[in-house]
């Protein structure tokens, strides 16, 4: 820093307090945030020893890169031109893709232990959180007919409370855990916890580099890349209501669990042609 022109300390200030961001911008943008020329970027780029400004913001991302990937993609796709229509079905195309990927890669072994793991677990335990907290909790609704308890760890007392629940947990419950990118760091420090305790994991998440994936007992993976976004919660949740279903149809009391829940909503659901006064 002592080497730096007062213009370059401030660029390098501003860069410190900013890494994330700055490894986003262009060098227009990043010039025009530091009330500097492009040249003046490009100059400190080379003052740090670096080529040029590219090679600076390649270094600044390093570490970061799949975070900062659809960032990248999106840059890249706005400068396109497509209308929403364009756009509407390219994305419903991709959910298409990562349906079909996700199939044709089931694991027979894996989808069979994964279901007896629900229907043998004592309790479950639904580890989730940013939009897989989400997605936790459609999984805990379509699995709660046929367990004894199950339970979303994503409720509003946060990590903490996601601690302490898992605090009481045995080997005979069975926790599962959610993570797809961008991969949360919370959700695979509460698996490590669960795991030091024996209990069995069953991970819901995209490939076997995930970091939740050797962490896992059964693993059932659901392909989620999205060109625009980080994720695609479709397929996630494609395979939440696969699971859902694979339970029920292996449930022995699925028929008496169903028709006792339409016994119970009977008065709230509409019933044949309604008519205005």
């Amino acid at each position: 820093m002592s080497t730096l022109s007062a213009s370059h300390r401030r660029m390098a200030d501003y860069v410190l307090a900013h890494p994330f961001k700055v490894a986003m911008m262009s060098i227009d943008e990043f010039a025009q945030e530091c009330e500097v020329s492009i040249a003046t970027a490009n100059r400190f780029a080379r003052a740090l020893g670096l080529p040029g400004y590219p090679q600076f913001r390649a270094e600044l991302a390093r570490g970061f890169e799949e975070t900062l990937e659809p960032i990248e993609r999106l840059r890249l796709e706005r400068g396109k031109s497509a209308s929403a229509a364009d756009i509407i079905a390219a994305s419903l195309y991709e959910d298409q893709r990562n349906f079909e990927l996700t199939r044709m890669s089931l694991s027979a072994e894996q989808c069979e232990r994964a279901v007896q793991a629900v229907l043998t677990a004592h309790r479950v335990f639904i580890i989730g959180f940013g939009s897989s907290g989400f997605l936790a909790g459609l999984l805990q609704r379509g699995l709660s007919l046929h367990c004894a308890m199950v339970e979303s760890l994503a409720g509003p007392g946060g990590v903490s409370h996601a601690a302490r629940e898992l605090s009481r947990i045995t080997p005979d419950d069975l926790v599962i855990a959610i993570a797809f990118p961008r991969y949360l760091a919370d959700t695979i420090t509460l698996t490590k916890a669960a795991k030091a305790r024996s209990v069995t994991v069953l991970a819901l998440t995209d490939k076997p580099s995930s970091p939740l994936a050797p962490l896992a007992d059964i693993s059932l993976y659901a392909h989620s890349q999205r060109q625009l976004l980080s994720n695609s919660e479709t397929a996630a949740l494609g395979m939440i209501e696969a699971l859902s279903a694979a339970v029920a149809h292996q449930s022995k009391h699925s028929v008496t669990t169903a028709a006792l829940l339409t016994e119970s909503v009977m008065p709230w659901l509409i019933h044949g042609e309604q008519h205005n006064d």
